[in-house]
């Protein structure tokens, strides 16, 4: 019996420790911080995401097209809860896009890096017909991520899209880009969309490229497709390559490559493509994934930020958003979310301390002194058109000629539209007697698809336009009062729009309209949607203004 004795107190003490832990774990699920997260990280359009982390801090930026300020940048302590600290490109003499850029133009593909107490962002700017200050790629720095942000170095002899700066552990940096590069470079395509990557060694101060490009590859199959968003990183004395295959939709996949040298050769993975989705189909509940780049935690985990698409019944309402995944490597090759292979709308979060950050409120009153950062610009205002202190509390908009119909600078400020369901609200005043000038709401993906509320001299009237049927009235309501209240409904493929003097007294504006028209589908393009307030005297002279006293977007988790 004596014997036995060891063993039941090691039962006993096991069963209190279980017991124990058991209690401990309940504890930490009633204290709110949660196990798992939710994809994506930053929904609704957030494209091409790239990441760095200084000590316990990450940030990350994303594509910004034709929408102004340029290459949103958020901070985050724990890769879930993301708060927006300003814009890399925020002033007309870094950057600007004037009048004819066409749509999905602009800013594409950004890496940030960190390195010596500097922090690096380069980027791709594609323009327009005519001449517009912009052009292949470009780098800007700051010693904070808060800015401010350098005036632009631009690249020396470039090609491609989706620049990657990679500074290697000889002190020499290298420069690398991907896409449709010069046939007299390379050599003649192959096959149709035969994309290259490729890298060459540049002075980081000046741009100036300091050796020949170096070919890095075509792709990891004899036909693989549009081959970009090239990022270069170093482990075990090995160059590993990440690129981005496939094209941006459905197809879309992540390729890895591996060389003993910068400049190669290149020799891919038999495990490609290591991450994709096309292999779920076309309605899977996330499609498109892809444009990776990759971080490593101060706790040693590795994570992966991508671009993807949710699916909303086979269409995309809100662009290409940005996912979370973790990643492991096995010897030199990156597994993306082991044993599932493939990014969850919900998995466990990284093993990093809890940070949530402020909920950006549903309703703006304008009562700040400057716009929230969320509000952006279709292209680069070059005049002060807008106020916050004209009428304290409101925000002005000036008349002018542009419309949301053009290729221009309009008098129009919008946000991005997040979610597949909500309430938006705007309550402004305007007043003329001239049938040229309108003020009201804007929906929008681009100048050929969108809905227009438009207030004149005497009614409202909601327009629609399609690259197909072009613009058409869907509905009227007689209104003389200078006050009005607008509103739309979001319920899954449908916009229901309503007008009112206060909010207890809205009436539906027509019926219910096709919320498909501002999809990528039916739009074309690059980007995603977006809502606000919008004012023009459409090609007239004007000095009248319209004044917007608020504007509330709110979720509907439905």
């Amino acid at each position: 019996m004596n014997r036995s004795k060891p063993g039941v107190i090691i039962f006993l003490f096991s069963l209190l420790f279980v017991t124990a832990m058991k209690n401990t774990n309940a504890q930490k699920s009633t204290t709110g911080i949660p196990d798992s997260f939710s994809n994506p990280v930053l929904p609704g359009f957030y494209p091409d995401p790239s990441i760095c982390r200084v000590g316990d801090d990450y940030y990350m930026v994303n594509s910004s097209f034709e929408w102004w300020p340029g290459v949103p940048i958020h901070h985050s302590k724990d890769l879930v809860n993301w708060k927006q600290i300003g814009y890399v490109l925020n002033r007309p003499s870094q950057l600007t896009f004037k009048d004819n850029m066409k749509w999905s133009a602009g800013i594409w593909a950004p890496t940030i890096r960190y390195h010596n107490g500097t922090f690096y962002v380069m980027v791709t700017c594609r323009q327009c017909k005519n001449d517009c200050n912009c052009g292949d790629n470009l780098m800007v720095t700051s010693t904070s991520p808060y800015g401010p942000w350098s005036d632009p170095v631009w690249i020396d002899k470039t090609w491609g899209i989706d620049p990657d700066i990679f500074f290697d552990d000889d002190g020499k940096v290298w420069y690398s880009g991907g896409g449709a590069v010069n046939d007299s470079l390379f050599g003649k395509r192959m096959y149709p969309n035969q994309n290259t990557v490729y890298t060459m060694q540049i002075d980081v101060k000046t741009g100036k490229a300091l050796s020949k490009p170096y070919k890095l590859t075509t792709g990891h199959a004899y036909d693989a497709k549009y081959a970009e968003g090239p990022h270069i990183y170093k482990r075990n004395g090995k160059y590993i390559l990440l690129v981005a295959e496939g094209g941006t939709w459905h197809l879309h996949a992540v390729t890895a490559f591996i060389s003993d040298s910068i400049t190669g050769p290149y020799t891919p993975f038999q495990q490609n493509p290591v991450l994709s989705h096309r292999q779920l189909g076309n309605k899977a509940d996330i499609t498109t994934i892809g444009h990776v780049d990759i971080v490593q935690t101060q706790n040693g985990e590795w994570w992966a930020v991508a671009l993807g698409i949710r699916d909303s019944m086979g269409y995309n309402q809100l662009g290409r958003e940005t996912f979370l995944t973790k990643m492991i490597w096995e010897g030199n090759v990156p597994v993306f979310n082991p044993n599932i292979g493939r990014v969850l709308m919900k998995d466990k979060r990284p093993n990093l301390p809890w940070t949530p950050v402020p909920i950006i409120p549903t309703k703006d009153e304008f009562t700040a002194d400057t716009l929230a950062y969320q509000w952006n610009f279709l292209r680069t205002p070059l005049s002060k058109w807008y106020s916050l202190i004209d009428k304290k509390g409101w925000l002005s908009l000036q008349l002018r000629p542009e419309t949301v119909k053009q290729w221009v600078n309009p008098s129009f400020i919008a946000r991005r539209i997040q979610h597949f369901n909500f309430n938006a609200t705007v309550k402004f005043n305007f007043s003329t007697n001239k049938e040229n000038e309108v003020a009201g709401l804007v929906l929008m993906q681009n100048d050929s698809s969108q809905f227009r509320i438009e207030k004149t001299v005497n009614k409202l009237t909601l327009y629609y336009v399609t690259k197909k049927e072009g613009e058409v009235i869907a509905a009227t309501m007689p209104w003389i009062k200078d006050d009005v209240l607008l509103k739309v409904e979001a319920k899954g493929l449908h916009f229901q729009f309503y007008a009112g003097d206060k909010e207890s007294n809205m009436k539906p504006l027509g019926a219910k309209q096709n919320a498909t028209i501002i999809s990528q589908n039916n739009a074309g393009g690059f980007i995603g949607p977006y809502i606000g307030m919008y004012a023009s005297s459409n090609g007239k002279p004007s000095t009248n203004k319209a004044f917007f006293d608020w504007v509330e977007y709110k979720p509907v988790n439905k």
